[in-house]
């Protein structure tokens, strides 16, 4: 294909994306109108409660049927300027604006004559989104130089293994947290090791690290936590919240950003330092050039294979320090494949967020929201099928990855050996 074709099928393929996504926003916004607007009784209401810990605010009340019907205005006007010229570089943010939109309009139906807290929901949210986000930014690392980080999922098991059992033998959860970043580092060392050293296929080496880890503590959980003698191994407590003077006391998003335990505030620093390291150092721009062009990079004397050592494993670090979580700052234990297929989830936010720290923050919020709200609406009583929310985040990143909202491209070199001449 000569390249005047080339770019005459991208331009094809992209009016293509842009109608698609419209007709979409548009069905969402009819969908909202006819299920939710239209349902609604004109003297239904809906409580938003946005007090939180300890922070007295003022319920905020909406009538269901108006605010539902704007929601869905909102959308169907968004939809329209997609269908005819679309967003172009702002085509995500578009994306997040309708999903947003739809989950509010959902919300406040599912929630008419009763009250939900927003506070609540948000800050379940981004406790959710912790492990998911440490578990893409590892990926990105690992994946900005080259290799390909299947084993997410069996660092995250035994870095929440290794930080139960080390923390209550100890006594401290701190000990408990370095063991499980530590242990993280580990099986990130075992993976370069196969792919860089021996180059061994990337896909298999992390399939096989993380059936050996799920193996692993299963067998130890059965046979060591399961006998009531060693109970006390596995009993580690887990970090309390961790109020942050004044800044805590702020109305909405004191309790949200300045009211929590450890593990968020580790999220939040690492996001930003993570970022700042790939795209404004001279080691970030290293990184991604062993990840993009190794050959090239190889000649103006950046040493390869040591930067790709370098970062999978800060990236098995990061794992260990997400699977942490899991016992030390959610439920302060250890339970068999208590992780659940998370690092599978972690890798999808990855590329949803186009491998960058920011990018997959924003992926696993929406994962975590998803999370959140089926336990939310089940509460509630609401009638929707939790089913469908949970699908949305999938859906999501299916659509993402297939190219219907842009191309996502991955690092050139990505999971590609690299032999020195």
């Amino acid at each position: 294909m000569s390249a005047a074709a080339a770019v005459v099928e991208r331009r094809r393929v992209s009016i293509t994306r842009t109608r698609v996504l419209g007709i979409v926003y548009l069905l969402i916004a009819a969908f909202s109108m006819w299920w939710y607007g239209l349902q609604a009784e004109s003297v239904q209401d809906t409580t938003f409660g946005l007090s939180g810990g300890g922070v007295e605010v003022a319920d905020l009340r909406v009538p269901v049927r108006v605010t539902v019907i704007v929601l869905a205005a909102i959308c169907a006007f968004l939809g329209g300027i997609q269908l005819v010229r679309g967003f172009g570089r702002r085509t995500y943010v578009v994306l997040g604006v309708v999903v947003g939109v739809f989950i509010l309009a959902s919300l406040t139906y599912a929630a008419r004559g009763k009250e939900l807290n927003l506070v609540a929901l948000v800050n379940s949210t981004i406790l959710r989104a912790v492990p998911l986000t440490l578990g893409a930014m590892s990926g990105v690392l690992c994946e900005r130089s080259g290799v390909i980080n299947i084993a997410i999922e069996g660092m995250f098991l035994a870095g929440a293994f290794t930080g139960s059992i080390v923390g209550s033998a100890a006594g401290s959860l701190w000990v408990g947290l370095l063991a499980a970043v530590l242990v993280g580092a580990l099986l990130a060392w075992v993976l370069a090791v196969l792919a860089i050293r021996y180059r061994v296929d990337q896909i298999v080496a992390g399939v096989v690290i993380t059936i050996f880890a799920l193996g692993i503590t299963s067998y130890l959980s059965a046979r060591i936590l399961g006998d009531p003698e060693f109970q006390y191994l596995n009993n580690p407590g887990r970090f309390q919240i961790m109020k942050i003077p004044l800044l805590g006391d702020i109305p909405v998003l004191g309790p949200i950003l300045f009211q929590n335990n450890i593990f968020v505030y580790l999220m939040f620093i690492l996001i930003v330092v993570v970022h700042v390291a790939l795209f404004r150092t001279r080691w970030g721009l290293r990184v991604r050039a062993v990840g993009e062009h190794p050959r090239a990079a190889d000649t103006v004397g950046i040493r390869v294979l040591f930067e790709r050592y370098r970062s999978v494993l800060y990236g098995g670090m990061m794992a260990g320090l997400g699977g942490a979580f899991f016992t030390l700052g959610s439920v302060g234990r250890f339970d068999e494949g208590m992780t659940a297929g998370r690092g599978f989830i972690a890798l999808a936010a990855m590329i949803f967020g186009r491998w960058t720290p920011v990018g997959a923050f924003g992926a696993a919020l929406v994962f975590g929201l998803a999370d959140a709200l089926q336990s939310r609406l089940a509460i509630l009583g609401a009638p929707i099928p939790s089913e469908f929310l949970l699908m949305a985040p999938y859906l999501a990143t299916i659509l993402v990855v297939a190219g219907v909202v842009g191309r996502a491209r991955p690092p050139a070199a990505d999971g590609k050996p690299y032999v020195k001449e």
